[in-house]
């Protein structure tokens, strides 16, 4: 079954986690962990987009976001990109960091904006990160101790949250404090990771209509209809550039005339320029690399191999890292 566009509409609440490629550690050290943090912090600011809760896992980390001026593919795709090309560089290796598709799920606030924070700001307990909760309390790569007032801030908006609790902070931070230790030992919850509903329904009566529901979301059967009538279940998929614009940025970059990269060479402008087109449009943008072959008259596999080629080419240059942060903003 082919995969669902995500629904990437901003001022809406998402539940997104990502994973390391086959498993993979993402986070090896303190060092890799304050690099991501102040990515997201910077990132954060500068899109204006809210982060509600977070957990760095050392092969996974949850982020509850809900961006205001920008969409998430974008705001992920800034994110991911520039953590691996520094996480490759530090650590000498190459290739894809992060599983190609990071999950993400649109959220009903009223119902679930509570249980999504407690659920995250365990997962550091559930791994077994720490010990016990006092523990957490002060562990700095979670927004639990930031909501706390201790530790790692990235900027969490306690003013959205603690008021759930009270109107005076101290309270407020004592009730969510309780809040958060009444779910030690709920478990894993599957049921907050997406397709909520339907799992929800599946417990009902066999007479209960299964219309309203999207693996994509987690969310009542009004709140599911709700985007359904807004059309905002059926979008297309999201690409921040199409392969012309693309190609036009790459030669303007590589100093070549208009269409130059599509001329086979070896070595030189051009081949950096085919480099940097494939790694561009298959990593960044996940166009397929037929369709990237059928620009530069390559087969797949020779896209893949050019694909890496630009990768290395990014990791190794600096001014070239630079370029593609600024068309990752655009």
């Amino acid at each position: 079954m082919p995969r669902q566009p995500r629904i990437d509409i901003p001022d809406l609440l998402q539940h997104v986690i990502v994973r390391g490629i086959e498993r993979s550690t993402i986070f090896r050290d303190d060092e890799d962990r304050r690099n991501f943090v102040d990515r997201l912090q910077s990132l954060l600011a500068e899109t204006e987009t809210e982060c509600l809760a977070w957990a760095l896992i050392p092969n996974h980390f949850h982020l509850l976001l809900c961006p205001r001026r920008t969409t998430l593919s974008h705001f992920m795709r800034r994110l991911l990109t520039g953590y691996a090309v520094s996480f490759n560089r530090r650590h000498g290796r190459s290739g894809h960091l992060f599983q190609n598709r990071y999950k993400s799920f649109v959220c009903e606030e009223e119902t679930y904006l509570l249980e999504l924070i407690r659920y995250i700001h365990l997962n550091p307990l559930r791994a077994n990160l720490v010990k016990e909760l006092d523990e957490l309390d002060r562990f700095p790569w979670c927004g639990h101790a930031e909501l706390l007032g201790h530790g790692r801030t990235i900027g969490l908006p306690g003013d959205r949250v603690l008021p759930l609790f009270s109107k005076r902070k101290k309270t407020a931070q004592k009730n969510y404090r309780q809040f958060i230790e009444d779910g030690v030992d709920q478990g894993k919850r599957p049921e907050l990771v997406g397709g909520g509903l339907r799992r929800s329904l599946a417990l009902q009566t066999a007479s209960e209509d299964l219309q309203d529901f999207d693996e994509r979301v987690l969310g009542s059967g009004d709140f599911v209809a709700a985007l359904r009538k807004q059309g905002l279940l059926d979008q297309a998929p999201s690409l921040l550039l199409d392969l012309d614009t693309l190609q036009t940025e790459i030669e303007a970059y590589c100093k070549l005339p208009t269409a130059g990269l599509r001329r086979r060479a070896r070595g030189g402008p051009v081949s950096k320029a085919r480099a940097l087109f494939c790694y561009c449009a298959v990593r960044q943008f996940n166009y397929s690399g037929a369709a990237v072959g059928k620009i530069l008259k390559m087969g797949s596999s020779s896209v893949s191999r050019a694909a890496q080629r630009g990768e290395l080419l990014i990791q190794a240059d600096k001014e070239a890292r630079g370029w593609l942060e600024r068309l990752l903003r655009q």
